[in-house]
């Protein structure tokens, strides 16, 4: 049989001034979806295929979800049909669904997924005394005993429907003394850097930048990305944070550790060659600095001094490199 999830968006801002297509997940959203990805994790509930409205507060539900998954954004297909979609919209969209999926999810807002899960169940289902079949972040469980494109009314088993609340505050992180629960989903605590440098006349240079609230100097760095390797999460994290763009090495040249979420971050630094520095107007975060320092004034400017060995061994690494390259050339 198929099962069909149904996702509603998280808990929206309401006090945002932006239009209804643009309005954000409250940071409450944001956790209730990883709460939900988690427990999808727990059970083994992985969809094959995810669909999700590409409205902002459905799609950014549908990608934390995804995360605590442990699954990579590149596996959510927007569809601007689900975008206030009624049911027989709804039914289109699966209509369309791959084959060989055994297991959809579908992300979006109500009236038309509670319309959708009415539609489908073989049984009424008894309202909760709230009155509401599918509050903010809640999913729905359903099997079917029918195609994707050939869906019909009261085709599709409840199994369940889980609401956030129900859920553990805590996640669940996998550790050699047994079970734990931490603040933040098990993803955040393995996290991934990159030093950016470049040659000017001869002389290293390393780009620093100011941190998101202009009191301290950093280098970029992220939660490695569910989906990416550490690498391809570090550039990432460089393009948007410091606007370069560039070649990571291919090995880390080394990692620290810190303390945050009420546990240990483990981060693994990678060197960037900057290939291109985007105007201001490209770069996402533009509100920070950023400044091309000599390795000894990185030094001293950053505030994570457990860079320093990574810096100097930067440095030995691109002076090894010049020297085989002149000897090659003898």
């Amino acid at each position: 049989m198929n099962e069909l999830l149904l996702l509603r968006h998280g808990k929206s801002d309401w006090e945002s001034q932006l239009n209804d297509f643009s309005r954000p997940l409250t940071d409450r959203g944001k956790r209730s979806a990883q709460r939900v990805g988690a427990w999808l994790a727990q059970h083994d509930l992985q969809p094959d295929t995810i669909i999700s409205s590409p409205a902002e507060r459905a799609i950014v539900t549908a990608q934390k979800c995804c995360k605590a998954m442990g699954l990579g954004v590149q596996h959510i297909h927007a569809d601007l049909r689900v975008y206030e979609a009624d049911t027989d919209t709804l039914l289109s969209v699966l209509a369309d669904c791959p084959e060989q999926a055994g297991r959809v999810m579908l992300v979006g807002h109500n009236p038309g997924l509670e319309d959708l899960l009415s539609w489908l169940s073989a049984e009424d289902i008894p309202r909760p005394e709230d009155g509401k079949l599918l509050p903010t972040a809640t999913i729905a469980r359903l099997k079917l005993d029918k195609n994707w494109n050939s869906l019909t009314r009261g085709c599709a088993s409840v199994v369940s429907i889980t609401r956030p609340r129900g859920l553990p505050k805590k996640f669940p992180f996998p550790s050699p003394h047994g079970k734990q629960r931490r603040d933040r989903p098990a993803y955040y605590y393995t996290q991934s850097s990159v030093i950016p440098w470049r040659m000017n006349d001869g002389e290293l240079e390393i780009l620093v930048i100011s941190s998101s609230q202009k009191n301290h100097w950093v280098v970029p760095k992220g939660i490695w990305e569910p989906g990416l390797s550490a690498g391809e999460s570090a550039a990432s994290e460089a393009l948007e944070e410091a606007g370069v763009e560039g070649t990571v090495s291919d090995k880390a040249i080394g990692s620290y550790t810190y303390p945050k979420w009420g546990a240990t971050c483990t981060v693994e630094v990678y060197a960037m060659e900057v290939t291109r520095v985007l105007p201001d107007k490209e770069w996402d975060e533009s509100h920070r600095n950023r400044q091309w320092v000599s390795l000894r004034q990185a030094a001293k400017k950053l505030k994570q001094k457990k860079l320093k060995p990574m810096l100097r061994q930067l440095d030995s690494m691109l002076k090894n490199k010049i020297k085989s390259q002149k000897n090659e050339k003898k």
